[in-house]
């Protein structure tokens, strides 16, 4: 081996690692989430779920929508177990691969005209996998990236987990457009499955990546201290959370709802509400790309602000912006102008869905030790996400529907101003966690944390 070979990379370089890899597994992630809502909504109900009648096929079809975030608490415990047990990398590398192969497959898969009622049966199974999969990325992404972080740096590291969400959103809609030109009977007939197929190519940089990555400097010195104590015989990560942690788990369920449900309702209901007022189906995606594009950035500006003035602040702002700004929010979609309607798009997520969400994953880590954190962070992020993102579309149509139809969209507004009431109660429950010394680092590693990780901005 030569010596170059030997120099082990430098803590800079470790770090931007971990940042990079954190982005790209979220990026997947969104990527693969629109992609399959376009197609429960355009391909599936004709392709695989033809033998029933249009409205119960659409219904199937985004059931299989739904079944996927119903299977993601169960990945939070399932991988936050083994993530707490046997490390974060090991974790991370096996979600990215079950998220990469299932996404190939589903590009692959036999129709109903091919296998009969076995096509929506497959179909159903592999969004559950994904599902499980998806359940152990986030929490495990953020974790590495934070981890890896000084003190005063973690919100913008644990916020590369969040923004990889709208670059991937950038992506998908850039590639969904370009097929959509396709005429119908080609897009049914195999321009859907190539956007599936070329999943493929990010997952594979995301790999690369991932696996340059070392393991959490928190998780390896709990681990010595662990096995300094003659700790063999710990507790369960999840009867650690349910035990010592309740009320921290509570609360992290309770800050997330909001900024969730609001990034669902702007990336599936909001974009079919601004067509059926009027606007164009393709313009409407352009905005909604120009504002996913502003969001990248947003999030770990305001992840970096809430490392300088605390998660608190930055949280309670966008709560407040979105109690007061959901209301105009619609009358600016419905308005007609497509100025309004990138307006109304970037009030929605670059500002007061940023807000909320550029701390949250630091926040909601800082909550729970680290013999229990990847569980923590996992499975009160995955019901957060299935409780508010998971039926945002659902709900905000039925509320519609109850309004009158049309553009009787108060309801909707109630809904989120009750949700936004309680994710600012969750976030002023707890105290102040930005400065403050991570739960369970120990005092070798806080001791030495200033020499081996470098300052994410000076």
């Amino acid at each position: 081996m030569s010596r170059s070979a030997a120099v082990p990379p430098s803590p800079d370089r470790v770090r931007r690692n971990a940042m990079v890899s954190s982005y790209l597994g979220t990026a997947v992630e969104m990527y693969d989430f629109l992609l399959y809502g376009t197609a429960a909504s355009l391909v599936f109900p004709v392709l695989f779920f033809k033998d029933l009648d249009p409205v119960a096929a659409s219904i199937a079809s985004f059931a299989t929508l739904a079944a996927g975030y119903f299977a993601r608490p169960l990945g939070g415990i399932l991988f936050g177990h083994f993530g707490d047990r046997l490390g974060r990398k090991k974790m991370l590398v096996i979600t990215l691969t079950i998220m990469g192969v299932i996404s190939f497959l589903i590009g692959l898969l036999p129709t109903h005209d091919q296998v009969g009622a076995a096509a929506p049966v497959i179909l159903v199974s592999l969004r559950v996998i994904q599902g499980i999969a998806v359940g152990g990325e986030w929490a495990g992404a953020a974790l590495m990236s934070m981890e890896h972080a000084k003190p005063q740096g973690r919100g913008l590291a644990a916020s590369m987990v969040a923004s990889g969400g709208p670059g991937g959103a950038v992506l998908a809609t850039l590639v969904l457009t370009a097929f959509s030109v396709l005429p119908e009977d080609q897009f049914l007939a195999w321009g859907w499955r190539v956007p599936f197929l070329m999943s493929a190519i990010l997952v594979v940089i995301a790999m690369v990546m991932r696996m340059k990555v070392t393991e959490s400097p928190e998780f390896e010195a709990a681990q010595k201290a662990a096995q300094q104590s003659d700790s063999a015989h710990r507790g369960v990560p999840l009867v650690t959370i349910l035990t010592r942690y309740p009320k921290q788990l509570l609360a992290a369920i309770g800050g997330g709802l909001a900024p969730l449900f609001l990034q669902s309702l702007l990336a599936t209901f909001a974009l079919n509400y601004a067509v059926t007022v009027g606007h164009d189906r393709t313009t409407a995606l352009m905005l909604v790309t120009i504002a996913n594009f502003i969001h990248m950035f947003t999030i770990p500006a305001f992840a970096l602000l809430s490392d300088r003035v605390g998660r608190k602040p930055v949280m309670l702002t966008g709560v407040l912006l979105g109690i007061v700004l959901i209301w105009p929010f619609f009358s600016l979609i419905s308005e007609g102008s497509g100025w309004a309607l990138l307006l109304a798009f970037i009030i929605g997520n670059p500002i007061v869905q940023g807000l909320m969400y550029g701390p949250l994953a630091a926040w909601i880590s800082e909550k729970f030790g680290t013999e229990a954190r990847y569980t923590g962070v996992s499975l009160s992020y995955q019901i957060s996400t299935t409780l508010g993102a998971g039926l945002a579309p659902l709900i905000a149509a039925a509320l519609l529907a109850a309004a009158g139809g049309g553009t009787n969209t108060w309801l909707i507004a109630l809904f989120f101003t009750g949700l936004s009431a309680i994710t600012g109660i969750a976030v002023l429950s707890g105290r102040e966690t930005a400065k403050a010394p991570l739960i369970g680092t120990t005092p070798a590693r806080a001791a030495t944390s200033t020499e081996r990780i470098p300052e994410l901005v000076r």
